[in-house]
């Protein structure tokens, strides 16, 4: 054979406890992890791809329900033919307490562990190649020193770890140098949240499939797995987005607004899949100084027209300042003196400065307050 046909994804981190989220939505988001990993294992049957790579980080941390290990043992079960590769990372490291010496897996399931080992596949004329993290934190390159031995062979490698072209850091610091001598012709890598683009060191092609589902609003855009054929000749690999919901950040200028009425219709203006996605919405510029926004208050507006959203108050007060300091008012005063302090501070400072501005301004104008 002179190609093998792969699925390369990572980072599920099954059971994370969306803190950020509220009980209830949180509990949607575990049942969209597990959804989004059964669509993936769908898609490798699908398309009849030889090989699953999966990059690490399976497991978040020191949870998971038996019921997810179930569901995955499940979907593995579904796809006999197809062969699954798995190198732990530093969330789910491999030792005597991990979540991997819970249940009996597949016979199609291989789980690299601490030592550097090679499965060949002969049927495939591919050799995989893997070591997994077995503790938090691997300070030590684990690809250092790793060359292909025969070359005739597809070789392929599963690893967990950032680079580091210093090679300092703490999960796996390997190098694009490193990459390179290892002579691989596709490492599948994990631990990065975004797709990284098919990379090439050498004659070694390398990437990133990042993360099937966004876990916060750090984590935006596309996310899925990479699909395609790797042989000696090349790869033809392509992104295929995987998520059934993606976080997203917007900027919503609502200067000029004065009631909640208009807010509405301004952010009902950006809609973009609100029922779906997940969203934090800025809200930037200038309102009145007498219209005090109470975000609880727009939340309840806006109640079933967002699957889930988070407002962020970034507005300021429609003033004119430099006329405001030169009056001899206590409005004035209080302005003159707080744009004074402000001169030489840094930026997360005045950002401090510039809120105690706008509640003070607020209640000199007679506004009801509610202190941040």
């Amino acid at each position: 054979m002179d190609r093998v046909k792969i699925l390369h994804f990572s980072d599920i981190h099954f059971d994370s406890p969306f803190s950020e989220l509220s009980v209830n939505t949180a509990e949607k988001r575990k049942e969209d992890l597990r959804e989004t990993f059964g669509k993936a294992i769908d898609l490798a049957g699908r398309e009849e791809v030889d090989i699953i790579l999966l990059a690490g980080d399976l497991f978040d941390n020191t949870t998971v329900m038996k019921s997810t290990l179930d569901f995955m043992k499940k979907k593995f079960l579904d796809i006999p033919h197809i062969k699954v590769f798995i190198a732990p990372g530093n969330h789910d490291p491999y030792n005597t307490k991990s979540f991997y010496n819970l249940i009996s897996w597949p016979e199609n399931v291989f789980i690299f562990k601490d030592k550097y080992t090679q499965i060949s596949i002969p049927e495939l004329n591919t050799i995989v190649h893997g070591i997994g993290f077995s503790v938090s934190h691997e300070r030590e390159s684990l690809l250092k020193g790793i060359r292909v031995q025969n070359q005739a062979a597809i070789n392929l490698m599963v690893l967990h770890g950032e680079i580091s072209k210093g090679g300092v850091n703490d999960y796996n610091p390997f190098t694009p140098q490193e990459i390179g001598e290892s002579r691989m012709d596709y490492i599948a890598l994990g631990h990065k949240h975004e797709y990284s683009g098919i990379l090439r060191e050498g004659s070694t092609y390398y990437a990133y499939s990042g993360n099937i589902e966004g876990r916060g609003f750090d984590e935006t855009g596309e996310k899925g797995a990479i699909l395609g054929t790797v042989s000696k000749r090349g790869v033809d690999l392509k992104f295929v987005p995987l998520q059934k919901r993606k976080y997203i950040v917007k900027e919503v200028d609502v200067t000029g607004c004065s009631t909640y009425e208009e807010l509405v219709i301004k952010i009902n203006q950006e809609e973009e899949d609100c029922n779906n996605n997940l969203f934090k919405i800025v809200l930037v510029g200038e309102l009145p100084e007498y219209f005090r926004l109470n975000l609880q208050i727009l939340s309840s507006k806006l109640k079933g027209v967002f699957y889930y959203v988070k407002f962020v108050d970034k507005t300021s007060i429609a003033i004119n300042l430099e006329s405001l300091v030169d009056k001899y008012t206590l409005k004035g005063i209080f302005a003159g003196s707080m744009v004074k302090a402000m001169e030489n501070m840094e930026e997360e400072e005045k950002e401090l400065y510039r809120e105690a501005l706008k509640v003070g301004l607020q209640a000199l104008a007679g506004g009801e307050l509610t202190l941040k």
